[in-house]
């Protein structure tokens, strides 16, 4: 696990030590799902009902799965295991790579390459090889070198440093992974699969959750959504570290989702399907 302080003196603390609400969830459009014809028949037990065409995702359900995948993630940290962010999508890369950095975990934002887990032996190889690239310029070496051969490694370490930054520091397969769209990250998803590296993800209506341990019914397109998520289990990697304890998720009277306190939250913090489902490609479908 990447160390990541502040000030080089001390960890970062979690921003988020109260339960997860409804109305967080609201305001950062995490219930906005895909049309009715995009969605996967898997997700019904996870839809709270439709509106315009658009599947809205049940918070209710959300706010318990992402406390459950926060105490996994949490207890996973505080006995020494690690994590890698994944979420190479455009709006994804942003997000991901700033709550990794925040709490220290890996991460990747580029691309997933194949074998990154199932041969991790040759991924560890080519970083070493970038580690090296590295030391030799840091040391001078390239500029001994002709201008041409001195160029061309430093592209060559460019191109490596874009794929491995993340992970550069990762000297075992990861003990957990969590990513960003199941669709986009089916290489790693199948990989983690294969090795029994348990998964905790971002799940909307068009996913398949069967075999992700922790799926968190969720907006994967929008930015708001990704980063809220990715936050809350940055968080938990810093609960894990700093050892605190679990809390018990209450869900106050108030907190009951309903298709009207989800309209008055969405005009409150001027939220609107208009806004948010250009994110998924796509166009509103009237009834």
């Amino acid at each position: 696990m990447i160390e990541t302080e502040i000030n080089g003196t001390e960890q970062p603390k979690p921003r988020r030590n109260d339960p997860v609400s409804i109305k967080l969830l609201l305001e950062a459009g995490v219930h906005f799902g895909h049309q009715k014809r995009r969605w996967n028949p898997r997700m019904k037990q996870y839809v709270f009902t439709q509106r315009n065409g658009i599947h809205i995702i049940d918070l209710q359900q959300s706010v318990g799965k992402i406390q459950e995948a926060r105490n996994f993630v949490r207890d996973l940290i505080a006995n020494g295991g690690d994590i890698v962010f994944v979420g190479t999508k455009k709006q994804a890369q942003e997000a991901v790579q700033e709550e990794a950095t925040r709490c220290g975990a890996y991460y990747v934002v580029r691309r997933w390459l194949g074998g990154m887990l199932t041969n991790f032996t040759t991924i560890q190889a080519r970083i070493d090889y970038l580690v090296r690239l590295e030391d030799r310029k840091a040391r001078g070496e390239f500029e001994l070198l002709p201008k041409k051969e001195a160029l061309k490694l430093d592209k060559e370490m460019a191109r490596l440093n874009g794929l491995f930054s993340g992970v550069k520091e990762m000297t075992n397969i990861p003990s957990a992974l969590f990513v960003v769209d199941l669709m986009k990250e089916k290489i790693a998803i199948a990989e983690a699969r294969q090795l029994g590296i348990p998964i905790v993800a971002m799940v909307d209506t068009d996913c398949d959750p069967r075999n992700i341990n922790y799926p968190i019914p969720s907006n994967d397109d929008a930015i708001k959504a990704i980063r809220l998520i990715s936050s809350i289990m940055a968080d938990a990697v810093l609960e894990g570290k700093a050892g605190i304890e679990p809390f018990e998720e209450e869900m106050a009277a108030e907190e009951e989702l309903t298709v009207e306190n989800v309209e008055d939250v969405e005009e409150e913090a001027d939220v609107e399907e208009e806004v948010l489902a250009p994110l998924k490609g796509e166009e509103l479908i009237e009834e």
